[in-house]
Order: structure tokens, then C-alpha cells, then sequence
């Protein structure tokens, strides 16, 4: 066995034993979450250190176009160095030969983090808190769905058919029948996830048809986000096996709830290891109140990196399982803010703005943020709700122009994740909006064609 072999996590040792690798594929998260890169031998992988792409795939759209994100030099298409996290070595296993992947960071050449490469942003944010004495610990909550195949656009999204031979039926909400009607696509799920060293801390129905829920176990916020970003690819590749699609879309049926990434956060003391949203006593800290107060005050400008698409804003429909204001209370699911019932070293908030469609890195990164900024600036949050939540007023961003407007006049969110990626990720998204706007719906030609 080579050098670096020897190195790798233990579950990608145990997938390899007594088998030879074939191959390594060498991938990087876009701002969109796609997984970019090279895919090569193993014997090449074992002989270099690096590989190089250009820093152009920061500025392509979901759709493949391109946003006019270059510097000063112009769309020149410089290369980075992109060199890999061995940390996050693991296998594919859905492959027909043995091949592991592997997630690189981004560098220029002159050795300093690609400002613009999300896994970087993260980073950054993470390293923000470690300089205070904390350590930020996240578990994020994955919603999707499991569809029929879907491929014509012009068609609408219909629920899969289960085991029984029927349609998925919506509304059954944590029910173990409904979880067993997709049984071999869990399988699946599972085994691939074993596979690649992932711990599931549960499965549930979810209240639309054919949609699921995946809960991790809470950790570290690049690990976490790495752990999303590889379950999307796992969990597709496990709905493939099986004649159906999963989607990560937002809002895919319009009359079934949105699918959220909720992201639960706390705080360890790097000093004590104890939980700073905590006292001794169990009483909340002044930091656990700054905290809320912070994701209050800048989640409206951190919009476009919880929902990131046009589709995006569809999820957040009164009394419809998602937000649509910035409240905060204990144990109560209609706030966008909640804190769930916990012992005291457990204390955490829960952000539940965050769709499944944001890429896990920013979105984790931009609910780390506004926290952070909440503790640092002290803010104070609002008096904690009291009722439903959806009777009070709206206060989330109602489209894409009007996010953007919030993070453009939101310096310290844009200084703590960082000016350039910023300056790059309002260009490529506003192109993709553009992109939308080019399209015409069935809506329009239904009720526009012969009536105005």
C-alpha cells in the first residue's frame, strides 16, 4: 500500500481492504454546490501533491452560464492551486470500480486561500470565533424529496411510487409506514453512508409526499458542511438505484411544504469546553441572547445565501412548515428562531431559515456569521414570542432584488465573510436571476396568451 494510503480516514482503509483503488476523484464545491474537478487514476494521484482548475468555475450560473466576476485583469481564467484535504478521503460506492473522493481547498498561486471558494468562506468564519475562544459547533437537518423520474421541464414534479405500488401520500408526517414505502431507496442510503464513515442520527417522514428528513450528528461546522455536501451526491446516487429522483429543490410541488437545511447551533469555551450559551446554574448567558440577537439583525441581508434561487422565496408561505419572520421563542416550530427543549451543556438555537437548495457551506458560514456578529456587537434580540408565529408581521426578503438590497448595505455580514466573495457571489447570482427572467412560464401562456 502507498505512503498516503496509509494516512486515510479509517472507513476509506475498511472500504479498500483487500481491494485495489482505481481511482481518486479530486472535486471542489461551486457556489452553487456542484461538485467540480478532475477525476484521475490513483497511481497519478499518489505522484502529485496538487492539480490545477481555473477560478472561473466561482463564476458559473446553475444553469452553466457565466457571471462577469473577474478582477481588474478580466476573465483571463487564471488557475488555482487546489490541494487535497486527506481529512476528507472517502469512498464512492455507487461506482463500478473501487474510487474514492477526495475535497480540495482552493489557493492561488501565491499560497493564499481563494477568497471566493466556499469551503474557504467557512473556514473563515470558523477561524473568526476560534480568535475569540470559541468553538462553534453546528448539526444541520436535511430535508428532500424522493420523485418520480422527471424528464421533461414542462411537466410538474409528481411524488415516486412507493413499495406498495402507490403514490407517496403527503401529510404523514413521522409515520414508520410511509419512511418503509421508500425502504430500498434507505437501504441504500444507509449503506452508502456506512461506506463512507457517516453517522445518521435519524430518518423520518416529513409532512410532504415522498419527503424525508436526515439528521446528523452535531460537530464541526467544515466537517458538517462537507458531510452535506457529500449526503447530496449519496442520496441521489441511492434514488437512481431505484427508477426516482431525489431533489433538493426548495419548493419542487407546489402544494406539498418546502425542504429546509435547519442548521442547530452552540458555542464551546475553548478554555473550559463548556457551553457559553450556558451557566452553571443552567440560566442563559448574555452571549446565548446576543447570539438570537444577531441572526435577528443580519439574517435578512444573509437571505441570499439561505435561499439562493428564485425558486427559494416559494418556501417561505405562511403556515407552510417554513418562516416567515425573524422571531424567536423556546420549543416552537413556527418561529424562525427556535431553541429547542435541552439540558444546559446541549444549549443551542435553531435557524430554520436555511432551504436544502443553499450550498451547505455558505449557508452554515452565513448562519455562523450572524451570530457571531450578534455576540461581538452585543445586540440585544426582540422579547421572546409568544403563540404562532405566523400571526405576526412578514419580515423575510420576498425576492431575490429585494435579499440583495439587504446584503449590499449589510457591511459587517459582508466584512466577516469576506468583501470579494461577496462582490463574486452578487454578480453570479444576480446573472442567474437574469437568466430566469429570460424564460417564459406555463403560468404566463395559461393566463396571458389570450387574456390581456
Amino acid at each position: 500500500m502507498a505512503d498516503w494510503m496509509k494516512t486515510l480516514p479509517e472507513p476509506a482503509i475498511e472500504y479498500l481492504k483487500g481491494r485495489r483503488l482505481d481511482e481518486v476523484e479530486c472535486i471542489i464545491s461551486d457556489l452553487s454546490g456542484i461538485a467540480r474537478g478532475k477525476a484521475m487514476p490513483a497511481s497519478k494521484f499518489a505522484t502529485q501533491k496538487q492539480f490545477y482548475l481555473p477560478n472561473s468555475i466561482f463564476f458559473q450560473t446553475i444553469t452553466g452560464g457565466w457571471g462577469e466576476a473577474a478582477g481588474e485583469e478580466g476573465f483571463t481564467e487564471p488557475d488555482m492551486v487546489l490541494t487535497p484535504d486527506m481529512s476528507t478521503a472517502t469512498a464512492a460506492p455507487w461506482t463500478g470500480d473501487w474510487t474514492l473522493q477526495v475535497i480540495h481547498d482552493a489557493f492561488t498561486k501565491a499560497g493564499d486561500p481563494v477568497p471566493f471558494a466556499p469551503r474557504n468562506v467557512l473556514k473563515r468564519v470558523v477561524d473568526l470565533y476560534r480568535a475569540k475562544g470559541w468553538d462553534p459547533i453546528v448539526a444541520p437537518e436535511m430535508e428532500f424529496y424522493l420523485v418520480a423520474r422527471n424528464t421533461d421541464p414542462g411537466q410538474e414534479i409528481q411524488a415516486m411510487v412507493g413499495r406498495s405500488g402507490r403514490p407517496a401520500a403527503a401529510r404523514q408526517a413521522y409515520s414508520i409506514s410511509a419512511v418503509d414505502e421508500f425502504g430500498p431507496v434507505i437501504d441504500d442510503i444507509y449503506d452508502f453512508a456506512e461506506a463512507q464513515g457517516f453517522e445518521i442520527d435519524g430518518i423520518t417522514q416529513e409532512g410532504g409526499a415522498g419527503q424525508l428528513e436526515i439528521n446528523l450528528r452535531h460537530g464541526d461546522p467544515v466537517k458538517l458542511a462537507d458531510e452535506v455536501f457529500y449526503f447530496k451526491r449519496l442520496i441521489r446516487e441511492a434514488a437512481l438505484r431505484h427508477e426516482c429522483f431525489a431533489t433538493f429543490m426548495a419548493k419542487p410541488i407546489q402544494t406539498e411544504p418546502g425542504s429546509a437545511m435547519h442548521v442547530h447551533h452552540s458555542v464551546i469555551s475553548t478554555e473550559t469546553g463548556k457551553n457559553i450559551f450556558a451557566n452553571n446554574d443552567g440560566t442563559e448567558t448574555p452571549e446565548f441572547m446576543h447570539f438570537i440577537g444577531g441572526l435577528q439583525r443580519y439574517v435578512p441581508a444573509a437571505t441570499p445565501l439561505f435561499a439562493p434561487y428564485v425558486n427559494s422565496f416559494r418556501r417561505y408561505v405562511k403556515d407552510n412548515a417554513a418562516p416567515i419572520n425573524l422571531e424567536w421563542a423556546r420549543d416552537n416550530r413556527t418561529t424562525a428562531i427556535r431553541v429547542p427543549v435541552s439540558d444546559a451543556q446541549a444549549r443551542r438555537v435553531e435557524n430554520r431559515l436555511p432551504g436544502m437548495d443553499c450550498n451547505p457551506y455558505l449557508g452554515i458560514a452565513a448562519s455562523l456569521a450572524c451570530g457571531y456578529l450578534g455576540m461581538v456587537e452585543g445586540i440585544t434580540p426582540k422579547e421572546e414570542f409568544k403563540g404562532d408565529a405566523y400571526d405576526a408581521e412578514e419580515e423575510i426578503p420576498r425576492g431575490i432584488y429585494a435579499a440583495f438590497d439587504e446584503f449590499a448595505s449589510a457591511q459587517s455580514l459582508r466584512d466577516t465573510l469576506g468583501e470579494e466573495f461577496c462582490k463574486v457571489y452578487e454578480i453570479v447570482k444576480l446573472t442567474e436571476y437574469e437568466e430566469f427572467l429570460q424564460v417564459i412560464s406555463p403560468w404566463e401562456r395559461e393566463h396571458l396568451l389570450l387574456n390581456v
